[in-house]
């Protein structure tokens, strides 16, 4: 588990700067002049580049928004592609078989056919600077708190044949099927994707699991669902959130999710799906919603929550690139990657935990879930949101997301899925 940009990104690097035989790359967009490590003068296209005098480098990118209203587009892409190759062997390739409004959303790194980085880290600077630290100074600028999962063993083969097929389904070239990996720990892991259906002729009917893994884990919770995610707008999820809140299957249920303050989209739908969910719990004080900020200075910014995680019961996780909006979980590519490894579950929330409540691991584990959501959590979130509607310096970055009503907006995201994700 790699946990932000200053961790996840040089080790980024590293794979590609050190590729054997191959580097292949797909995601929503990429900056040719993105840097991956923090003094390091070489850029994304410095570093495809390089490796691409020596071994195969391939990325597949989203076309582009049709229509220039939105962000990528068309001619943004193309500029792109031939900064990244003119004067290069790197092989690039735009994917514009999509639905309208929608895209293709994965961030995926393979490296030799062995290791795979599945997660939410785009490399890019387009709509924030990717690379913070966990204690996410205030810099001038948004802060960005992101996550993703590196891979070996089997499971980076699942990984490669899904860009196989896109790659195929774009540009007609079939691509070599490499040994598959030897397993490479205990960890036991599945790959699930959203591909829709009638969009590559390899998938006819598509593949929807992230939704189906997310609502298995969901409907089996009993004492704790922690999610953080950039939307929480998607009617299947929150319906099924709604139910525990309403009928908790344990008296110490609680549901505590993390979200920007302000997404880029979608944020009075958000916030209506919040107000339902508020409703359903009835003040009885099982639902949290919290956000982040840069603290300790007055010019201190939001830290945007762009990490799309999924934890149940310690004993559940989920990671990767979907959304929880219709969008990602029906009609954008998306990749994510499930364990039920205890160890690593628990170890993942206490990692984040302590780096949004500023506590040791250790101080974290000896706490039970629920007392450290009730105790640490929610009384640390009330404090902040007082200091900064008071205008005074945060002393800690995470608050309670303020303005959650049980009637804000409470039907936009069910009429966005409708009329905008179909």
């Amino acid at each position: 588990m790699l946990v932000d940009g200053a961790e996840a990104l040089p080790q980024i690097a590293e794979a590609i700067a050190s590729a054997r035989s191959s580097v292949w790359l797909a995601g929503w967009f990429f900056t040719p002049g993105f840097r991956l490590a923090p003094g390091d003068p070489r850029t994304l296209r410095d570093l495809l580049a390089e490796a691409a005098e020596r071994v195969d480098v391939r990325l597949l990118a989203w076309a582009g928004a049709p229509l220039p209203l939105f962000r990528p587009d068309r001619g943004e892409v193309a500029s792109m592609r031939q900064a990244l190759s003119e004067g290069t062997a790197v092989r690039v390739a735009l994917d514009d078989c999509e639905r309208p409004l929608h895209c293709h959303h994965e961030k995926l790194v393979i490296v030799d056919g062995e290791t795979a980085f599945v997660g939410g880290i785009d490399l890019t600077t387009l709509s924030g600077d990717r690379l913070d630290t966990p204690e996410h100074p205030a810099r001038g600028a948004l802060g960005w708190h992101d996550a993703a999962a590196r891979l070996r063993g089997p499971a980076v083969a699942d990984v490669a044949a899904h860009f196989r097929l896109r790659w195929l389904e774009v540009t007609g070239e079939e691509l070599p099927v490499g040994p598959p990996p030897a397993p490479a720990g205990d960890v036991e892991v599945q790959v699930v994707r959203t591909v829709p259906e009638a969009m590559y002729e390899g998938l006819p009917r598509g593949e929807f699991s992230i939704l189906e893994s997310y609502l298995r884990a969901l409907r089996s919770a009993r004492r704790l669902v922690y999610l953080e995610n950039q939307f929480l707008w998607s009617p299947e999820i929150v319906t099924v959130l709604e139910e525990l809140l309403r009928r908790p299957p344990d008296e110490d249920f609680r549901l505590l999710v993390l979200l920007p303050a302000k997404p880029n989209n979608g944020d009075d739908d958000t916030r209506g799906q919040l107000g339902r969910l508020v409703a359903a719990d009835d003040a009885r004080g099982r639902i949290l919603a919290c956000t982040l900020y840069q603290r300790g200075s007055d010019a201190a910014r939001p830290v945007y929550v762009h990490a799309k995680i999924g934890i149940v019961d310690d004993t559940w996780l989920t990671i990767g690139s979907a959304n929880l909006n219709e969008h990602s979980l029906f009609n954008d590519t998306e990749m994510n990657v499930v364990t039920h490894d205890a160890t690593v579950v628990r170890s993942t929330r206490l990692r984040l935990w302590s780096e949004h409540l500023d506590l040791s691991v250790d101080e974290l584990g000896r706490g039970d879930p629920t007392e450290v959501v009730d105790a640490v959590w929610r009384p640390l979130a009330e404090q902040q949101l007082r200091r900064r509607l008071d205008g005074r310096p945060l002393t800690h970055r995470v608050l309670r997301l303020p303005h959650v009503s049980r009637r804000t907006e409470a039907l936009r995201g069910p009429i966005n899925g409708l009329l905008v994700d179909g």
